[in-house]
């Protein structure tokens, strides 16, 4: 019998662009059959987890982040994932600074895909206000026949008419950040990037990849274990999440012994 999944290590909640409240988040883990879930919020830390590791109603609850950052030499935008956050000063100045940059990016992409569409979005920008949101209000809207995968393919992708880049920190300084402040520092979804053997390069640089996830996964057989022979050179842990901005948690994940090696090699506790 196939061991079940136990951890979950990539969440997303409404402090960010997820849909699931920090409350939701033992039920829609008990749903999944899951004991552990790590909230990654998109450039912020959830204020209501005052411990690097917190038990909510039975079930695991690693404080953790995303950080979005830029690799210069790969001409690359890649997401590196922090676990068992504590906040330092630097950290904190570095996160209050992309906040203000992600409410004036999301601000000026509502203008343009109203201005796009002719039409007036419900969206409340705020710092946590992300490209989910207004995929959501387009698709909410009576007078637009777009699906929300429509208006992130047709108006606010990376290449799309309405996008806006963001001003983000370097990789360097994004590990370093992120290096001081958690126990553990991970490569995000490597298959999404452009360049996912060169990324992968990067890694010898961190703690951890995420090898798991419901997505992107290589069309090339050949390319197909570049993360764990990634894991294998570098003696990497592995991490793996769903990716979840919705309620439907344990599409991807770690198993028990593989959440407690993190947990350990970490110094992850309560």
């Amino acid at each position: 019998m196939e061991e079940p999944l136990y951890a979950d290590l990539h969440v997303h909640t409404t402090n960010s662009d997820g849909s699931l409240v920090l409350e939701e988040i033992p039920g829609a883990a008990a749903d999944a059959g899951l004991s552990a879930v790590a909230v990654t919020d998109h450039d912020r830390i959830h204020p209501e987890l005052d411990a690097p590791l917190v038990r909510i109603d039975g079930v695991d609850v690693i404080r953790g982040i995303e950080l979005r950052v830029e690799v210069g030499s790969l001409d690359e935008r890649i997401d590196l994932l922090g676990y068992g956050v504590t906040e330092s000063t630097e950290l904190r100045a570095e996160l209050d600074r992309l906040q203000a940059d992600r409410e004036t990016r999301a601000a000026r992409i509502v203008e343009l895909v109203e201005r796009e569409l002719d039409v007036e979005l419900d969206v409340d920008v705020h710092d946590g206000t992300g490209r989910p949101h207004v995929a959501r209000a387009v698709d909410a809207h009576s007078d637009v026949d777009l699906s929300y995968q429509d208006a992130f393919d047709e108006l606010i992708a990376d290449d799309g008419p309405c996008f806006v880049p963001r001003e983000i920190p370097s990789f360097e300084t994004g590990a370093d950040l992120l290096s001081e402040a958690c126990g553990v520092v991970s490569l995000a979804h490597p298959y999404r990037y452009d360049d996912p053997e060169a990324v992968l390069e990067l890694a010898a640089r961190l703690d951890a990849v995420e090898c798991r996830y419901p997505y992107s996964s290589p069309t090339d057989a050949r390319d197909h274990d570049l993360d764990v022979r990634a894991v294998e050179q570098h003696d990497l842990l592995v991490t793996g999440g769903s990716d979840a901005h919705g309620k439907n948690l344990g599409q991807a994940g770690l198993l028990e012994s593989e959440y407690e090696r993190l947990l350990e090699a970490g110094g992850i506790e309560s």
